[in-house]
């Protein structure tokens, strides 16, 4: 018994060491009414250096992972592979945009951060929510 209350903890702990994106907006705004959240988005491209440097240095790192996942409906949208909504700006990536589960902008930021710069955009954004 204490072999599988082991492995499901570390089942668990490998579980939250990743954001939980979604890659649709409108199953995003579903999951935000139904879990009473509001919702990250992430824009970026495929070929976009400074996107990739963001989820080196802020989206791997475990205080922004459990953040976004407690917090937030994280959904990641690449110009290059997914539908955006025309609300949302697709040039000058990385972007990030937060948004009730009824659709509303409360707070928006562009650029690549570190792990500090990142909780600070949270923190920024949390001040906004209504």
């Amino acid at each position: 018994m204490k072999k599988i209350l082991l492995l499901a903890l570390f089942v668990s702990s490998l579980l939250a060491s990743e954001i939980k994106w979604l890659h649709n907006y409108n199953d995003a705004l579903k999951k935000a009414k139904l879990e009473h959240k509001d919702i990250y988005i992430f824009i970026g491209a495929d070929d976009c250096r400074f996107c990739v440097l963001l989820k080196k240095k802020a989206l791997s790192k475990q205080s922004v992972i459990k953040r976004l996942n407690e917090e937030y409906i994280p959904v990641y949208l690449s110009r290059d592979q997914h539908v955006i909504p025309a609300k949302f700006a697709t040039q000058g990536v990385p972007r990030h945009y937060f948004v009730t589960s009824e659709g509303k902008i409360f707070h928006e930021d562009r650029g690549s951060r570190e792990e500090s710069g990142f909780l600070s955009i949270l923190d920024e954004a949390e001040l906004k929510q209504e």
